[in-house]
């Protein structure tokens, strides 16, 4: 999809889009009662990638099935493409447990835009709580084209992005937890990543501004003159 489509389509509600559809003799053009496990995401754009699920026979479909590399879903996850939203078709059965959160992350983690079901989700709760991941996948997709556009004219464009970082704000709910728990000042924000928040983060700490500010400025150094079109997370290694 051309980038500056995919912009444009960013800010165009779902009505008018169908309503443009409808006049091109499309009536049916949208899954019924479907909502967002988290209203507060953006609006997602990008091209369908298909699945459809059927009723599964007992004999025919042990839990030993998912195991086979070529089993439908374990492929469709592996082949949708990064920038595509996955959608599901499961008959409007909410008992359909469509996919759950470590589907979800794999797409996530592979640039996928986002998944739309008409089924149910499995960890739909956890699943809620990676907007993040869902948002840096269209920013990431965009700035691939970018970097293909204008790569001729000696344009280059990569893509940060950040984990929790102790910006002033973060600083802030330290001191805040620190004084109301009585937990040591060095610890408090740590706990609460992982105690209330639940961030899943490898090095167990937020990142810090100035080591964002360091992957930047090597990102517009002539040492990275080579680098284009590409997403570097620096987010402790978060979700793994």
């Amino acid at each position: 999809m051309n980038p500056k489509t995919k912009e444009k389509l960013l800010h165009v509600s779902t009505a008018t889009l169908c309503t443009a559809l409808f006049k091109r003799g499309l009536r049916n053009q949208f899954i019924q009662d479907v909502r967002p496990l988290n209203p507060a995401l953006p609006n997602m754009v990008g091209e369908a990638f298909t699945l459809r699920y059927i009723p599964a026979r007992e004999d025919l479909n042990p839990i030993s099935a998912f195991q086979n590399r070529d089993h439908p879903q374990r492929k469709a996850v592996e082949e949708c493409p990064a920038g595509a939203v996955f959608v599901i078709d499961s008959r409007k059965d909410a008992r359909a447990a469509s996919a759950g959160s470590i589907l979800v992350s794999r797409l996530m983690k592979r640039g996928v835009a986002g998944v739309v079901t008409d089924g149910g989700f499995r960890d739909s709760p956890e699943i809620a709580r990676l907007p993040y991941t869902s948002m840096k996948s269209a920013v990431a997709t965009f700035t691939k084209g970018i970097a293909r556009a204008y790569g001729k004219h000696g344009v280059r464009a990569n893509c940060v992005a950040p984990g929790a970082i102790e910006t002033s704000a973060l600083t802030e709910i330290r001191r805040q937890v620190s004084e109301a728990k009585g937990i040591p000042y060095g610890e408090a924000l740590e706990r609460v990543m992982v105690d209330e928040w639940h961030l899943d983060v490898a090095l167990q700490r937020p990142g810090r501004p100035e080591e964002v500010g360091a992957l930047i400025a090597f990102l517009l150094s002539p040492v990275a003159g080579y680098m284009t079109g590409a997403l570097l997370n620096i987010d402790g290694g978060t979700g793994f």
